[in-house]
């Protein structure tokens, strides 16, 4: 049995190593991501739908696939890269490996690569098209494949993740929830809805494409705008709703691609970063305590700070590249972040946003009990 697979990007590298998932061909984005820990976390995030995660981490799956840990349903990631992909995980509470993971969901993996200078190359030369491969192990025609992709800009990847019904989370519920939050599903998290769960909120989840007036008719307390892949400006349903939930005063937390479409809602532009921002030890300071905070994030679009009209102040930046972290609405309760407080995997120095969306919440329910 053959078991070689080969990356190529498509400025020409190619790279040879080992097939550790499932046998086939797949391509999209190359981007690194930077955590020690929660590749399945990683691995189940809709937001890396599209793309090809190098993990710099050398050795991924050594504690195993768990039950009580996925993000979504199911991996989204179009292919994984690792140095070393551990076959026998030491822990209690794993149900399968990683690698038996990969392959029961159909993804292609490569591992005996070197992370390191492919890290290099995509933090160089930015985040780039690129095709894993258990079939050809040609250079030039893989190379011309990468190059035949769809780049990430321009494409409207809510739509492929997003759930097709509303749906009610119930994991951790309450038996009197205090608020109820509408979901825009761009791509959420399990994470985010467990973090809502546990402020006692009630979480109905919709999908992207629901309008301002279906939202309304649910009568929420407030309204979170999920993370969620690709590029946020063909997501132009979800911008005019956001506009218009804006105009009804329902209080608004953004997370990720959730934070882009709303600083699009305000009147702001986005633009798609180098390499993008992916890991779980970013620094980002929250601009009124001074406070720095350690993020979780993944995303490879931002909010253009100088964009944003001056009704809108920027409350949080990143201190590695300065870019756009946070921001709230002076006279609107809306707000929104870059970065994932729910923090899965990741620090929790962030988890107080969930407490800030909970007062705007209240803030609103009491307003209209008087």
């Amino acid at each position: 049995m053959n078991d070689k697979a080969w990356l190529a990007l498509e400025d020409g590298t190619v790279l040879e190593g080992r097939a550790c998932g499932a046998a086939g061909e797949t391509g999209g984005e190359s981007v690194f991501n930077t955590a020690m820990t929660g590749y399945q976390e990683i691995l189940t995030d809709p937001s890396y739908c599209g793309q090809i995660v190098t993990m710099t981490y050398p050795q991924i799956g050594n504690y195993g696939i768990t039950a009580a840990d996925h993000e979504s349903a199911r991996p989204r990631l179009a292919g994984l890269v690792v140095r070393e992909l551990c076959r026998h995980p030491s822990n209690h509470e794993s149900v399968e490996s990683v690698g038996d993971f990969l392959k029961k969901h159909g993804i292609v993996a490569v591992e005996d690569i070197d992370t390191r200078a492919l890290t290099l190359r995509l933090r160089e030369r930015g985040a780039l098209r690129g095709v894993i491969s258990t079939l050809d192990g040609d250079p030039k025609r893989l190379a011309a494949k990468a190059r035949a992709l769809p780049s990430m800009t321009g494409r409207n990847l809510a739509k492929v993740v997003t759930c097709e019904k509303p749906w009610e989370w119930t994991e951790g519920s309450q038996p009197k929830p205090a608020r109820r939050v509408v979901v825009m599903d761009f791509g959420v998290k399990y994470g985010i809805l467990r973090r809502l769960a546990a402020m006692g909120a009630a979480a109905t989840v919709v999908p992207a494409s629901t309008t301002a007036d279906d939202i309304l008719r649910l009568n929420p307390d407030g309204v979170l705008l999920s993370n969620g892949p690709g590029d946020p400006e063909p997501v132009a349903d979800a911008v005019e709703t956001i506009r218009r939930l804006l105009i009804e005063r329902v209080p608004l937390f953004g997370i990720c691609l959730g934070h882009q479409l709303l600083g699009l809602a305000l009147g702001g532009r986005t633009f798609k970063l180098k390499f993008g921002h992916h890991g779980s030890n970013h620094p980002v300071k929250d601009l009124a305590t001074g406070r720095v905070e350690i993020t979780a994030q993944n995303h490879g679009f931002c909010v253009d700070l100088d964009s944003l009209p001056k009704e809108v102040r920027t409350t949080h930046v990143n201190l590695n590249d300065g870019t756009s972290e946070g921001m709230a609405h002076a006279s609107l309760p809306a707000f929104s972040v870059q970065y994932h407080p729910e923090a899965c995997a990741g620090p929790h120095d962030s988890r107080y946003l969930f407490d800030r969306f909970a007062a705007l919440m209240d803030a609103r329910r009491a307003a209209a009990a008087r």
